[in-house]
């Protein structure tokens, strides 16, 4: 085992666990930053002695020797942002405030280091005639471009001006994800009344029940706040006021009071823009894309300023509908943002015989896990999953399983964190405690995380059929890291462009509509009966229902974010976000009241919080990707084994090894074509 220069807490060095899975009955809170710190020591030490080596720079003594460096505090970090996402406290959050500027100066300690560039840009120009293979060249110069992009040509002061931006940024977006954090729980509404809670179902009334005795409101009901501005809830409520409430309360996160992140946000996007200029860039949008398959903001622009015609109309064309429907019962409104679902589920329900509670019991969260998303892992990969109880967890939620490849080997483990709680961030995601690499034999460790609500004791958690393509999306990135067999880290599972790596999580949402899949898991949790296949043909038939608002309210976010990264350098700071916001939305078309941004700026952590700034536009791009992708599976005989470990071979073991392109195109012989995503979303 490495010590981490004679730290002895539990994360100095790797646990004696199986694939160096975590000692989270060891670790404490007042371990993180030690061992952080002491892991940057090491690194910095371990970097010393690469540019100390008088030998003529090489491959292996420069690029893979950088690849060995910061092992422990890989490990470190891996582990403490893990919690900090997902069971995070007071003292986790005060320890990640103070070390995210110190991480920010030690990555800038490494790739503004002249003396390791100068080796670097040695091995780069040496690279044609070093009898590298592909993997091994591309790996060069994506390190060189690491140290480019990162400001390793800038004069001194340059370098020094980036540092400070560096560290300021850094530290603000410590201070957004901390105030979205605190403002998700705080928004949260409290119900009085039962009555008023008319159209919800009783596991769901139970549940609200559950969360608001849980917090100290025994007698009333609790209405948790999702991350997205929609709020599933607005579906069935018939209360209009509540439904406004629970709205603006979406809306209104982070606009005031301690946790406003609106000046916090205006400096971030500025002072991106001042990077941008240091590093030759007009704006950081262009920073970031010209890193990316788009390019350009202009080639991401015409992709979704593309599809906001049509997108448009259509939620135009619902609108109506729905204005329709409310007249006809004499409701004597006019259709406002917390109107739209409740008629729109009543649409549907008449125009597809569809209502969203007749599928939830047949959507019951242990079956979809195990009978569907592990189910379809099997069914095309071979992978099988088996649930352990001796290692130790940082939660009592938190499942774990073998991962066991189609030979009967384990080839890693799987950790599962599904229901919502207030120290864990919103939203989903997929992470690593440890990445796969042959070099550093090392087998992936890999986490998922949702935030379904947590049933009353003794009551199912029944999903709706969003939060099933939530799992199986998750369950997607983790696949990436999963079946990853890189030799060098820097490749390892879901290391690729950011317009790319969505695509593997997407064509697993695929999975979810599988004929045998479905069959497989959509049972009715008290009858064990299967779906009839009456109420799949609806579901199916109804997919394209609501696409004008689903669109469009991605777009809108995805739009804001590229106008927000589009200033330039010398642009003055922002000082009102919601003119900002509505500038930028009546420039593309995307100005209609009714259909909200699926993230308003203040809590938009993807872009701020995130590592998706100027990169939100990255599902649409990988949907074009996915939608094809589906096309090929379909036209190849479907999800069958063959198929899947064509998948598995050309992309989910490649991690970041080829260019996004390049390994599109070894999986489908064929650029993408974007007739099947418009087909998919009914906008042809």
């Amino acid at each position: 085992m490495t010590s981490l220069m004679n730290d002895p807490t539990p994360l100095a060095t790797t646990a004696p666990l199986p694939f160096e899975a975590p000692a989270f009955d060891r670790i404490k809170d007042e371990d993180h930053a030690p061992a952080i710190e002491s892991g940057m020591r090491e690194q910095l030490a371990e970097v010393e002695a690469i540019i100390a080596d008088t030998a003529v720079p090489t491959f292996e003594n420069t690029v893979v020797a950088m690849e060995r460096t910061g092992r422990q505090l890989t490990r470190a970090k891996n582990i403490f942002f893990n919690l900090t996402g997902s069971a995070t406290n007071d003292a986790l959050q005060r320890v990640k405030a103070a070390l995210m500027p110190k991480l920010a100066a030690h990555d800038d300690a490494i790739t503004m280091n002249d003396a390791l560039f100068q080796r670097v840009q040695a091995v780069y120009q040496g690279r044609r005639d070093a009898g590298l293979d592909p993997v091994q060249e591309r790996l060069v110069e994506r390190y060189h471009a690491r140290f480019v992009r990162a400001g390793a040509l800038l004069d001194n002061d340059g370098k020094e001006r980036l540092k400070e931006l560096n560290a300021e940024e850094a530290k603000l977006r410590t201070l957004f994800e901390d105030n979205v954090l605190k403002a998700r729980s705080t928004a949260a509404v409290i119900v009085e009344d039962r009555s008023l809670l008319d159209g919800l179902g009783e596991e769901a009334i139970d549940a609200a029940a559950e969360a608001a005795r849980v917090k100290g409101h025994q007698g009333r009901w609790l209405i948790e706040l999702i991350n997205t501005t929609g709020q599933p809830v607005l579906a069935s409520l018939k209360d209009r006021d509540l439904r406004e409430r629970i709205h603006r309360a979406s809306i209104g996160r982070n606009t005031s009071g301690t946790t406003d992140n609106r000046p916090i946000i205006a400096r971030l996007a500025q002072l991106r823009a001042q990077k941008a200029g240091l590093l030759g860039f007009p704006n950081w949008a262009a920073y970031v894309m010209d890193d990316q398959m788009s390019k350009t903001p202009e080639a991401a622009v015409a992709l979704l300023s593309g599809l906001v015609p049509n997108a448009a109309r259509n939620a135009k064309a619902e609108a109506i509908k729905l204005q329709a429907l409310a007249e006809e019962q004499g409701a004597g409104i006019n259709i406002r943002p917390w109107d739209w679902d409740y008629y729109s589920e009543q649409v549907r329900k008449a125009e597809y015989d569809l209502d969203e509670a007749a599928l939830k019991p047949y959507l019951e969260f242990e079956r979809v896990l195990v009978k569907g998303v592990l189910f379809a892992a099997e069914k095309l990969y071979g992978l099988t999953f088996r649930e352990r109880h001796d290692l130790p967890v940082y939660h009592p939620d938190v499942r774990v399983f073998d991962i066991f490849d189609a030979d009967g080997s384990v080839i890693g483990l799987f950790y599962g964190d599904y229901f919502a709680r207030d120290n864990k961030s919103g939203g989903a995601w997929m992470s690593s405690f440890v990445d796969q690499s042959s070099l550093l034999h090392q087998q992936p460790v890999i986490t998922q995380n949702c935030n379904y609500v947590r049933p009353a004791p003794g009551q199912p958690c029944l999903l709706g059929f969003d939060d099933v393509i939530t799992l199986f999306h998750e369950f997607g990135h983790a696949l990436h890291g999963m079946l990853s067999t890189q030799v060098y880290p820097f490749f390892s599972g879901t290391a690729t462009a950011t317009d790319f790596v969505e695509f593997p999580s997407q064509i697993n949402e695929a999975l979810a509509t599988d004929p045998e899949v479905l069959a497989n898991y959509a049972r009715h949790y008290r009858t064990g009966e299967a779906m009839p296949a009456a109420l799949v043909a609806k579901m199916k038939r109804a997919r394209t229902f609501n696409q004008g608002y689903a669109t469009s309210e991605y777009l809108a976010a995805a739009l804001l974010d590229i106008e927000w990264h589009s200033q330039p350098p010398d642009a003055p700071q922002v000082t009102d976000v919601g003119s900002f916001e509505r500038t930028a939305l009546k420039k593309y078309g995307l100005d209609d009241d009714r259909v909200p941004p699926r993230y308003k700026s203040s809590y938009f952590s993807h872009i701020w919080g995130g590592g998706y700034a100027a990169n939100y536009y990255a599902y649409m791009w990988s949907e074009v990707l996915d939608a094809d992708g589906c096309a090929w599976f379909e036209e190849h005989g479907g999800s069958t084994r063959e198929n899947g470990m064509h998948f598995r071979r050309t992309v989910l073991s490649k991690g970041g090894s080829k260019d996004g392109r390049e390994l599109y195109h070894d999986f489908a012989g064929r650029e993408p074509r974007l007739e099947p995503l418009l087909a998919r979303r009914g906008l042809n």
